[in-house]
């Protein structure tokens, strides 16, 4: 009985050592130690993805976490299949209008805005530290559109900063934000979705993109107040027509085409 209890012990003790040195399946730099993204980054790992989201209102029927939710769950989708990438924590904090008086979004509660140096500075500060860590690509998506020219710029200065040493590139890539706003309509328009229904903020596209990223932040209860209130609710379209599957067809064309979009900027290096 005494040697039956100790083999069970150290087969106990083998199976928690295993564990414990088993590598990290994750995609997502926060779930690493400091020294499993070292050694990630030895074995290959050097591309590392910046999602930008954004804490905006979005009618009475999405949550304000909608791009950061959605950002984070694309990128890890695109980080997974790339094979070679970690995903950086996503920023939740842009640029979304004025203060006073309010503007664009900071006109509806729990909207929060940052000064567009204050943004340009926190992802300049993250893309250093990524390069000083050992990644050689650093790719920016952003989910937001009214802070796309400005991730852009950052991504050319970085490079004429970065040209002498040649260590790393930083890589902005349009297609990230593109797909949704160009084939995944057009998929919509297939499905016999209008242009009104679609809209351009928070209506039948936005709305099933979140059904199938997560559904736990659409209030489909809401549907009706929100085509009712329109644009004085916050909402540019029509969200009663959405679907996990309608927003599956955009889940798709975004991976698709940043993916592509990322291997030709790598290669073309």
């Amino acid at each position: 009985m005494r040697s039956l209890a100790f083999s069970l012990v150290l087969f106990l003790f083998g199976v928690g050592f295993v564990n414990a040195a088993a590598p990290n399946s994750s995609v997502f730099l926060e779930d690493f130690t400091t020294t499993e993204v070292r050694d990630a980054i030895r074995a290959g790992k050097t591309t590392i993805i910046i999602p930008i989201g954004g804490t905006e209102q979005s009618g009475p029927h999405i949550a304000l976490g909608k791009h950061n939710v959605r950002g984070k769950i694309l990128a890890e989708k695109i980080a997974t299949q790339l094979g070679n990438a970690l995903v950086a924590p996503i920023l939740a904090y842009v640029p979304q209008g004025n203060f006073a008086p309010p503007t664009s979004h900071m006109r509806w509660a729990g909207t929060i805005t940052v000064s567009d140096a204050a943004f340009k500075g926190i992802l300049e500060g993250a893309a250093e530290s990524f390069k000083v860590h050992g990644f050689t690509n650093i790719v920016f998506i952003g989910e937001h559109g009214g802070y796309q020219t400005q991730v852009k710029e950052l991504a050319v200065k970085l490079n004429k900063m970065w040209k002498k040493d040649g260590k790393a590139r930083a890589h902005f890539i349009a297609e990230y934000y593109r797909a949704g706003q160009t084939a995944y309509l057009q998929a919509l328009k297939a499905n016999g979705i209008t242009d009104k229904q679609i809209g351009v903020h928070a209506g039948t596209a936005d709305t099933s993109l979140m059904l199938a990223t997560d559904a736990s932040l659409v209030r489909r209860e809401r549907f009706a107040q929100a085509l009712k209130e329109g644009a004085a609710g916050g909402v540019t379209g029509d969200p009663t027509p959405a679907s996990a599957a309608l927003g599956q067809l955009g889940v798709q064309v975004i991976v698709e085409q940043t993916l592509a979009a990322i291997r030709a900027a790598v290669s073309a290096r």
